[in-house]
């Protein structure tokens, strides 16, 4: 087994360091964030860090870096309070990836790539056209992570769409149905199957040595 030390590290060439460390973590959450500018333009980009907050209130949260470069994502969630999380599936992996491109505020992704928007209901912000599993997400609050400059979006679920075919009779949501996305590293995509589910687990009966 290799090892890296800290040092070691903190020496590697940046490529090989970033998709290093970025796959050490395992497998992500493959997703497309969607949002609008108050000009009527609409954004969607890829983002692998979308993780579960809590389930009462229902509740996401994703990090990203708005301190560095100009993050359009982040500009039209501050600007309009709200967005949607679409998961990415197997026959949009590329296009899906392609957003990830540092386009122009004045360039929507869904000109660049065969991705289309839609919308619900009402709500403001565009849904990625046949993903799976999409949610209507409301702003909440951010943490800053000083360590790094990044930013921990918290966004409270107002609304979730699933396909009917892949709702479990307990609530379950059977992605690997839906051939659902993960990412491995930045720019690794595989097609996860859901092979087991095990039961709530309680502790065992210890038998003490008489």
């Amino acid at each position: 087994m290799k090892y890296f030390s800290a040092l070691d590290i903190q020496q590697l060439q940046h490529i090989y360091k970033i998709n290093l460390i970025n796959s050490c973590s395992g497998y992500k959450s493959a997703n497309l964030i969607g949002t609008i500018s108050n000009e009527g333009i609409e954004n969607v980009a890829v983002f692998s860090s979308v993780t579960h907050i809590g389930s009462s209130p229902a509740m996401l949260g994703f990090f990203l870096r708005p301190t560095t470069v100009v993050r359009n994502t982040y500009n039209n969630i501050k600007e309009s309070g709200y967005y949607t999380i679409n998961h990415i599936h197997k026959s949009i992996t590329e296009d899906a990836h392609h957003t990830s491109a540092k386009y122009d505020a004045a360039v929507s992704e869904f000109d660049v790539t065969s991705l289309e928007s839609e919308y619900k209901q009402g709500f403001t912000s565009p849904f990625v056209k046949g993903a799976p599993v999409q949610l209507a997400m409301e702003y909440v609050e951010e943490y800053p992570i000083k360590a790094n400059g990044t930013v921990l979006i918290i966004g409270k679920i107002i609304g979730l769409y699933v396909n009917d075919n892949l709702i479990e009779e307990d609530g379950f949501i059977n992605l690997s149905k839906a051939e659902v996305a993960a990412i491995n590293g930045l720019d690794g995509y595989v097609i996860p199957q859901t092979k087991t589910r095990f039961g709530y687990q309680r502790p065992k009966a210890l038998i003490e040595n008489v």
